[in-house]
C-alpha cells in the first residue's frame, strides 16, 4: 500500500485485515530504489497506490515513482490498483493497473476470513536508516490487545471520543494510532493530510481540534516546534474553541523540555511525552494518564509501561547502577504486540534484537 493520506488508504489495510491478506504499508512519495527493496522483501501479488499525494504547495505524482520501482525489482506483482487523483491523472498499464473506483463499483462484499491469533497482520519496514530496512511482523491478537489497553490506560480515551494521530499511515503510529487502536476502541480517528504549519498557517492543527471537537491530539515534537517557531505568541490559537481538548501526546523523537513547556503554557492542557518504536508498535514508556497520572517531568518519558520490564545495562552488559549512563533494554518475555520475528528473517532477528 503506497498512499497519500485519504481514506482508502485506511480503507486498504482494513480491506486486507478482513479477508486475512497481510499488508504492508510504504510511506507515499518514497524514492523507486527504496520502493524497489520493500517490493523485493515482502513480494506482494497486489500493490495499491494513488496518482499522487499533496505536500504543502507541491503535488507529488506518485505513479511514475511506482512503475519505476517495479522496473527496478525483481519481483513483479499481478496487480496494482490505482486510485486516480483529480490533482493529477495518472497513466495505466494495460493487463496490470486496475482503477480504484471502476474496481468497488464492480465489487461485491466479502465476508471476514477468520485467522489464528498469532498469524500476521501486517509488515511494516523500518527506515534503513541503520542498514537494510527490516520487515517488522505484528500479529493479529497481541496487537489488538495492546493497544486496545493503550487506549485506556496510557491515553486515558474513552469510546466515543475523538482521537487524532496527526502522524502518516506509512508510519507505525499511523498503523497503530490512526488506524487500528481508535477504530477498535469506539472512537472517531482523524486523517489529515496537511502539515501543522503552511496548509495554510501555523492555526491548522487548531482548526482540526475545534471543527471536529478532538479530545486527544498524538503527534511529533517536530510539529509544535514548528508552531512554535511561526507563531511563537500562539496568536493563531485564539479564534478556536479548544474546550474539548483534554492531552497532547508527543513521541518519535526526542521532546526538549522547551518546547514541551511552550505548549503546556499556551494549551493549558497536560503534554505527555511517550517513547516507543516501529518494532514495539505501542509505547514502552509514558504517563498513564488513564491509570494514574504522575507529575508531568519535562524531558522524561516517564515510567515503564506495565508489561515492559526496562533495564539499563552498562558496556559490560551488567545491569547499571542508578543515574548511570548506559543501554536500554527490555528483558524478555515481551509484552503483547511487541515483534514476534522479522518477515522471512529468523536469523536476522535472532542477531539483531536478542
Amino acid at each position: 500500500i503506497y498512499m497519500p493520506m485519504v481514506p482508502e488508504a485506511a480503507i486498504a489495510m482494513l480491506a486486507c485485515a478482513r479477508i486475512g491478506a497481510i499488508h504492508s504499508v510504504v510511506f507515499g512519495g518514497f524514492a523507486a530504489k527504496e520502493l524497489a527493496t520493500r517490493i523485493d522483501d515482502a513480494k506482494p501479488t497486489l500493490i495499491v497506490s494513488a496518482s499522487c499525494g499533496i505536500e504543502v504547495t507541491r503535488v507529488i505524482e506518485y505513479k511514475p515513482l511506482l512503475d519505476e520501482a517495479i522496473e527496478l525489482s525483481t519481483h513483479k506483482p499481478q496487480t496494482c490498483v490505482i486510485l486516480q487523483r483529480p490533482q493529477a491523472q495518472a497513466s495505466m498499464i494495460d493487463g496490470r493497473d486496475v482503477d480504484w473506483q471502476a474496481a468497488t463499483q464492480q465489487a461485491q462484499p466479502a465476508d471476514c476470513v477468520p485467522v489464528a491469533a498469532t498469524d500476521p497482520l501486517y509488515i511494516l519496514y523500518t527506515s534503513g536508516t541503520t542498514g537494510m530496512p527490516k520487515g517488522v511482523v505484528r500479529d493479529n491478537g497481541g496487537h489488538l490487545v495492546a493497544l486496545k489497553w493503550s487506549m485506556e490506560y496510557i491515553y486515558g480515551v474513552k469510546p466515543g471520543d475523538v482521537y487524532w494521530a496527526a502522524s502518516d499511515v506509512g508510519w507505525v503510529v499511523g498503523h497503530s494510532y490512526i488506524v487500528y487502536a481508535p477504530l477498535f476502541h469506539g472512537c472517531t480517528t482523524i486523517l489529515y493530510e496537511g502539515k501543522p504549519v503552511g496548509t495554510p498557517d501555523p492555526g491548522a492543527f487548531w482548526r482540526v481540534i475545534a471543527e471536529h471537537k478532538v479530545n486527544i491530539l498524538f503527534t511529533a515534537p517536530t510539529a509544535f516546534r514548528a508552531i512554535k517557531r511561526d507563531d511563537p505568541e500562539a496568536t493563531y490559537l485564539a479564534p478556536y474553541d479548544l474546550s474539548h481538548f483534554r492531552t497532547l501526546f508527543l513521541a518519535g523523537e526526542r521532546c526538549d523540555p522547551a518546547t514541551l513547556q511552550w505548549a503546556e503554557e499556551k494549551l493549558g492542557v497536560p503534554v505527555i511525552d511517550h517513547w516507543w518504536q516501529t518494532e514495539t508498535g505501542w509505547p514502552i514508556c509514558a504517563n498513564l494518564m488513564g491509570l494514574e497520572p504522575l507529575p508531568i517531568k519535562p524531558g522524561s518519558a516517564t515510567v515503564p509501561v506495565p508489561g515492559y520490564d526496562v533495564r539499563i545495562l552498562d558496556v559490560y552488559e551488567e545491569e547499571a547502577p542508578p543515574d548511570e549512563i548506559g543501554s536500554i533494554v527490555i528483558k524478555l518475555p515481551l509484552p503483547p504486540g511487541c515483534l514476534p520475528t522479522l518477515w522471512h528473517n529468523e536469523e536476522g532477528y535472532k542477531q539483531t534484537y536478542l
